[in-house]
């Protein structure tokens, strides 16, 4: 445990551009806090000693740069390249964020686990999940998901995958997550069940089928300012509540 808190609180470590910025996983994990069940609460509420999903969502960011967890790097997405599926193109032998998610549902579901290697794997699985529903996360390898794709944002320098990560997400509303919980979260129970519906493979493939929408509408150069935000708000509204309802369809299912 003690080895999580410092990870949580060290700030300074280098950060790549691995997922959904900070406002996105706290919203992801919000949302889905909204959405889990009172006997699954309880059961999560010993695994992670009285703490939230939210106090959790950006830890695998951080654990991904420190030796311990270095082996976690490539488990924030899954590349499919131009041309290719996710049948045809090849795996990172190191691990993707779809099998990364699977294999985590599996033993969290098995059960067995040591306490603290289980409260591990729930931390890793509520991040995973919002990375799954981050459009770029299912990027092509020949320009790194978008991270080798030159945009500018609002005029200054930047690149597809740190745009869509946190730059127009800030832009297209500045709320805190509980706003954004607030504002985006009303639907019915059979709408929510609606987009429970599937599995993690089924996700990332919606996931990929907006980001090669993405990158046909955002060739290199392009100028991101007020009319790209406001069609791309939508995207990550729609994004951020998949995430959370389907994470908390996990949850429930693991610690009912």
């Amino acid at each position: 445990m003690k080895k999580l808190l410092l990870l949580i609180a060290c700030l300074c470590v280098s950060r790549a551009a691995l997922a959904w910025g900070q406002k996105g996983h706290d919203v992801t994990a919000y949302i889905a806090e909204c959405h889990i069940m009172p006997q699954a609460a309880a059961n999560m509420d010993k695994v992670l000693n009285g703490h939230s999903l939210v106090y959790y969502a950006n830890w695998l960011d951080n654990a991904s740069h420190t030796p311990e967890y270095a082996y976690t790097k490539t488990w924030h997405y899954l590349n499919i390249d131009e041309g290719k599926t996710l049948e045809t193109m090849p795996r990172n032998p190191k691990g993707d964020v779809l099998t990364a998610v699977e294999s985590i549902v599996e033993k969290l579901k098995n059960g067995g686990l040591e306490p603290e290697e289980e409260r591990i794997q729930l931390i890793m699985l509520v991040h995973l999940v919002g990375d799954m529903h981050c459009p770029m996360h299912v990027g092509r390898l020949s320009d790194l998901g978008g991270n080798k794709r030159p945009v500018s944002v609002f005029g200054k320098e930047s690149n597809l995958h740190s745009a869509w990560d946190s730059a127009v997400l800030e832009a297209a509303h500045r709320w805190s997550y509980t706003e954004w919980q607030t504002q985006l979260d009303h639907h019915s129970l059979r709408e929510v069940a609606a987009i429970q519906a599937g599995t993690p493979e089924e996700w990332l493939l919606e996931t990929h089928a907006i980001c090669e929408e993405i990158y046909d509408k955002t060739p290199e150069g392009t100028k991101i300012s007020y009319d790209y935000v406001a069609e791309a708000a939508p995207v990550i509204e729609q994004q951020l509540l998949r995430g959370g309802y389907r994470l908390a369809r996990l949850l429930n299912e693991i610690y009912r």
